[in-house]
C-alpha cells in the first residue's frame, strides 16, 4: 500500500535504513497516480497486474518483469486474487557506479520483459529478484550486502541485455523533460542523504544548475512540493526511527534529525503525522515515565543553526 502519498508524489519509506523495500503484495487495491523517486521492479507470480505508466497501459502476466524509473507517472490496477513481487529501491544506492545514471535514463519511461517472448532472458532475470526477495527477509548474516549485490547483478543483466532491445518502451515526453527529472531527482537524493544537516537553498540551486529563483520555481513543478516541505518530509521519517529508540529523548531526536529547535520539530511533526512527537514516542516507549526537562534545557544550551526557512 502507498504509506505517504501528496499529491501524486509517493514518499517510499524505508525499513532500518536499508534502502530497499520489498513486499508480496496480495491486495486488491488499484493505485491511483502516482511517482516516487525510488526505481520500482514489479513482477507477477500469481494472475496479471496491470500497470499504466505514461498513460500506456500494459498487462503483466505471472513471470513478467517491468522496471519503472524513478521520477515516472504510474498507476496499477488489481485483480480480485493474485500475488506479485513490488521492490522499491533508493537508485542513489547504485548511481555512483559508472554506468548506472545512463542506464536508467535510457530505461525511461519502463522496461518490459515479457516471459513468454524471451524465456531464457526472464529465467535469468528472475532469479537474482527470487534470491534477492530470499535474502529480504531472511536474518542472515551481511544480508543487506547480499541483497545489494543481487540488484546490482539485476542491472548489469539489464544493461547488457535489454537496453537497447525490443524490451523499452517508445518515450512519450521530450528528452528536456527526462533531463530536468533526472535533474531533480538528483537533488532530491541528496537531500535524502544530508537531510539532518543545515540544507540551504543556495546550494540545492547551484547543484541543480538552476538560479535560485528558478529551481524553488522548477523544483514545485516537477516534484509538486516546494523543496522546504520535502526536506522536512525527510527529516520527519527520520525523527520517526529515533523515536522508538525508548533511550532517546525528543529533544535529542529533534536536534540529530536537522530542525533548528523543539518548537519547529513539534510543528513539523504534526503537520505531518497528525500527533506530537511525545505521542507517537508514546506508542513505543517502553519508558513512558521517561522526563524530559533536563534534556530540554541542555537542547536550548546547545541549539543547531537553523535551516533555511521559507
Amino acid at each position: 500500500m502507498i504509506k505517504v502519498l501528496n499529491g501524486t508524489k509517493e514518499t517510499v519509506s524505508y525499513d532500518e535504513h536499508f534502502g530497499i523495500r520489498l513486499y508480496i503484495n496480495h491486495e486488491i487495491e488499484n493505485y491511483p497516480v502516482h511517482w516516487h523517486t525510488a526505481a520500482e521492479i514489479i513482477m507477477p507470480l500469481e494472475n496479471i497486474y496491470t500497470v499504466i505508466v505514461n498513460d500506456v497501459k500494459f498487462v503483466l502476466n505471472p513471470g513478467d518483469i517491468i522496471v519503472i524509473p524513478p521520477g515516472e507517472l504510474h498507476e496499477i490496477y488489481a485483480p480480485n486474487t493474485g500475488e506479485r513481487i513490488i521492490l522499491q529501491f533508493d537508485y542513489s544506492l547504485l548511481y555512483s557506479l559508472k554506468g548506472f545514471d545512463s542506464t536508467f535514463h535510457l530505461l525511461r519511461p519502463c522496461c518490459i520483459i515479457a516471459a513468454d517472448q524471451n524465456k531464457t532472458l526472464g529465467q535469468t532475470l528472475r532469479k537474482p529478484l527470487i534470491d534477492l526477495m530470499n535474502e529480504y527477509f531472511s536474518r542472515s548474516l551481511l544480508k543487506e550486502a547480499a541483497a545489494y549485490a543481487l540488484l546490482i547483478q539485476f542491472f548489469v543483466l539489464i544493461g547488457r541485455n535489454v537496453i537497447h532491445g525490443e524490451h523499452r518502451v517508445p518515450r512519450t515526453k521530450s528528452q528536456k523533460y527526462h533531463k530536468n527529472i533526472d535533474t531533480f531527482l538528483k537533488v532530491c537524493n541528496y537531500m535524502n542523504e544530508h537531510c539532518t544537516e543545515d540544507i540551504r537553498v543556495d546550494e540545492l540551486a547551484e547543484l541543480a544548475g538552476f538560479s535560485k529563483f528558478h529551481f524553488t520555481r522548477l523544483f514545485k513543478q516537477f516534484i509538486g512540493i516546494s523543496y522546504y516541505d520535502y526536506l522536512n518530509q525527510n527529516r520527519i521519517m527520520y525523527a520517526e526511527k529515533l523515536l522508538i529508540d525508548p533511550n532517546m529523548s525528543v529533544t535529542e531526536v529533534a536536534m540529530r534529525s536537522g530542525f533548528g529547535s523543539l518548537s519547529t520539530f513539534n510543528r513539523a511533526f504534526k503537520i505531518y503525522k497528525k500527533c506530537t512527537p511525545t505521542q507517537y514516542k508514546l506508542l513505543h516507549d517502553s519508558h513512558p515515565h521517561r522526563k524530559e526537562t533536563s534534556q530540554q534545557n541542555n537542547f536550548y544550551k546547545h541549539e543547531p543553526t537553523k535551516a533555511n526557512d521559507k
